[in-house]
Order: C-alpha cells, then sequence, then structure tokens
C-alpha cells in the first residue's frame, strides 16, 4: 500500500503534467456538476478555495458564483498555528500571496464558521468514501474539524485524483462528498 508522502508526490507530478487545456476542460465541467447540485444552489455563503497551479480551477466558480448573488468567501491562513479562517471575497477584492502560496484577500472580513452553507475543499486525492489526503499541513483538517457538523463539504478533484483507498489517521477529516470529471 501507498504512503500518504508517495501518494502525495505521484499525485502532484500528474497535476503539474497535466495540459492546461485539459485542466480548463475539466475544470469547467466540474463547474458545471457542481452549479447543478441542490446543496449548491441552496447554499447562500460558499466558501471556494483559491486554485493553486494544476488543481481544479475555481475562478469560473467564484465570479459566477458571485454574479448569481450569493456570498463567496475564501480561507486566509495564520501560518503560526496553521489556522484558516473564511473571509469574505468582494468581486473586485485585491489579493495576495498568503504564508503558503495561496492567493487570500489584501482586506479580510472574517465570517463565522457557523455562517457558511457550503464549504469547497481542494486535495490531493480523495476516495470514493470521502477521505481525503491534502498537502501535509492540516490546515484543512483543522478547519473542518471547526464547521458545525451539518455543513455539507464537496471536494473538487480530477479523474486521476480519485483513488480506490487513501490511508488516513485520526486527525484527518473526510468530505462529505467529492465531485470530479
Amino acid at each position: 500500500m501507498l504512503t500518504k508522502q508517495r501518494i502525495r508526490s505521484k499525485i502532484l507530478l500528474r497535476l503539474k503534467a497535466q495540459k492546461e487545456e485539459e485542466r480548463e476542460q475539466k475544470s469547467y465541467i466540474i463547474k458545471k456538476k457542481l452549479f447543478g447540485k441542490g446543496v449548491f444552489q441552496k447554499a447562500k455563503v460558499v466558501m471556494f478555495y483559491i486554485a493553486l497551479a494544476g488543481e481544479v480551477d475555481t475562478e469560473e466558480m467564484i465570479k459566477e458564483a458571485q454574479k448569481s448573488g450569493k456570498i463567496v468567501c475564501v480561507p486566509t491562513c495564520n501560518k503560526n498555528r496553521n489556522q484558516m479562517s473564511p473571509c469574505v471575497l468582494d468581486e473586485h477584492a485585491k489579493l495576495k500571496k498568503g504564508p503558503y502560496g495561496v492567493c487570500e484577500p489584501v482586506r479580510r472580513k472574517p465570517l463565522r464558521f457557523k455562517d457558511l452553507e457550503l464549504v469547497i475543499v481542494p486535495g490531493v486525492a480523495f476516495d470514493k468514501k470521502g477521505r481525503r489526503l491534502g498537502r501535509g499541513k492540516g490546515c484543512y483538517d483543522y478547519f473542518l474539524r471547526r464547521l458545525p457538523e451539518d455543513t455539507p463539504t464537496l471536494g473538487l478533484a480530477f479523474d486521476f485524483q480519485i483513488l480506490p483507498y487513501i490511508p488516513t489517521t485520526l486527525h484527518d477529516v473526510s468530505v462529505n462528498k467529492v465531485i470530479f470529471a
């Protein structure tokens, strides 16, 4: 069985190797699937992630969600404690690179965890049971553990990021469902 580290390095290589055109096409299909989900349509406050190079692109999803009147927030990170907080992302917000190279709003408008109606989660790999493998810092696991239990969580992934099984520890937090293409 592959270790988390081996899985992580193999999938990160695949993400880097994927052609940009393929990434855009699959991201578009994933966006269509996401926007068709009742849980997404009902949610007024949605937390997205701002994609790193190679990940499922969320830029168009964010723009379209904002246009449709949803309040969109993204994680901001406190490097000292590997903690993330949801912050509102206004339509014309200025972004800066956060502690781990992920873009986040310059002006932080924090939101309470209980106000989130849907959380969209990135991952290096997932399995069909929703177990996820992140980048190894534990930021999302800690964040997801602090959400109210009834807050729906959806992972976004490309088909090659879906594995038969993801090894987990007690600290790992699964998502409710994974959307992939």
